[in-house]
């Protein structure tokens, strides 16, 4: 194939795709509403099955429910009738995928669903199938007519896979929202990762209690400098009687006020008595953008009466992942 042809095959296949996505637009319904709003209200647990590349399709969906609020685990339909049915309870809800509707290995799971009266959803191409009869709901996507799979053949599993993978896509988003899904709670399902690093707030990094560089106002720069040095992080808060923090001293300001009399002075002269600071909630994304845009390298955590909870260093971002 010349480079043009093998460029237009892959136009092609895009295509193929992106129509069967607009086709699937039309089919968020109140059925798709129901499913939702059943899986919301569930004790227990979404079970994800089906066979070949469905079952493929199928782990990432039970994947991003269960990581997003909606307890969520993936049964393969061979193993399920040497045993793994044991797994379903009454109630779970399973979501069968199957495009024809008529895998075989998922009659087992079908039965067993009737039996112990489990609510059961398919999503396929033929409501009128084995899968889409015995489904309390059916979530419809487009079949080989309406939108044919990009393999030349129209047989290969692509164009369908994409459809069913944007049904699962479409109910997670959709449950994120119900259940008022937040930046905390996705932070706690995802601790490793570039993810988790990027969630990580403030107040879990920040330097704390003994390791806070700070004097009272009047103190000479004599024993400030003594502080400032023992704490390595390059700054040093000035407090009132309160506690309050009422200025910052940092290795800038000392370059500025650098002169024979310095060691002489009150931390109060050479302060920078407004500093910039913020709360121990925020995303350490949110500080490090703070510190690109006013140009520094660290930031004083106060709480609602200005008294310093925290120390915020951009080496405490660079070793979070953050930065």
């Amino acid at each position: 194939m010349t480079p043009e042809e093998i460029m237009a095959s892959a136009k092609r296949t895009l295509t193929f795709e992106k129509n069967a996505l607009e086709m699937m637009i039309e089919r968020v319904n109140e059925n798709f509403v129901k499913v939702a709003e059943r899986i919301l209200n569930l004790q227990g647990r979404v079970i994800v099955t089906g066979m070949g590349k469905p079952g493929h399709i199928g782990k990432k969906i039970a994947a991003s429910l269960a990581s997003t609020g909606t307890p969520a685990f993936f049964v393969h339909p061979a193993e399920a009738s040497h045993g793994d049915l044991g797994m379903l309870t009454k109630n779970d809800l399973v979501l069968a995928l199957s495009n024809s509707g008529e895998s075989k290995e998922l009659f087992d799971i079908i039965n067993y669903c009737k039996r112990f009266g489990i609510p059961l959803v398919a999503v396929t191409s033929a409501p009128e199938s084995t899968l889409g009869k015995a489904a309390d709901y059916v979530l419809q996507i487009p079949n080989k007519k309406e939108a044919p799979e990009a393999c030349p053949f129209n047989m290969a599993p692509t164009t369908s896979m994409i459809a069913t993978l944007a049904m699962g896509d479409s109910l997670t988003v959709a449950l994120m929202n119900m259940r008022g899904f937040t930046t905390d709670l996705y932070h706690d399902r995802h601790p490793g990762g570039k993810l988790g690093n990027v969630l990580i707030k403030v107040q879990d990094i920040m330097a704390k209690e003994d390791a806070i560089p700070s004097v009272l106002s009047g103190t000479s720069m004599t024993d400030a400098l003594l502080v400032m040095s023992q704490k390595m992080l390059g700054c040093l808060g000035i407090l009132d009687g309160a506690g309050r923090l009422i200025g910052m001293i940092t290795d800038g300001d000392l370059r500025r006020h650098m002169s024979n009399d310095l060691m002489n002075k009150k931390v109060d002269e050479v302060m920078n008595p407004n500093p910039t600071t913020i709360s121990g909630d925020i995303l350490g994304s949110e500080a490090l953008n703070i510190m690109h845009s006013k140009k520094i390298t660290n930031i004083f955590v106060v709480d609602a009466d200005k008294k310093p909870v925290g120390l915020i260093h951009m080496h405490h971002l660079l070793q979070a992942g953050v930065a």
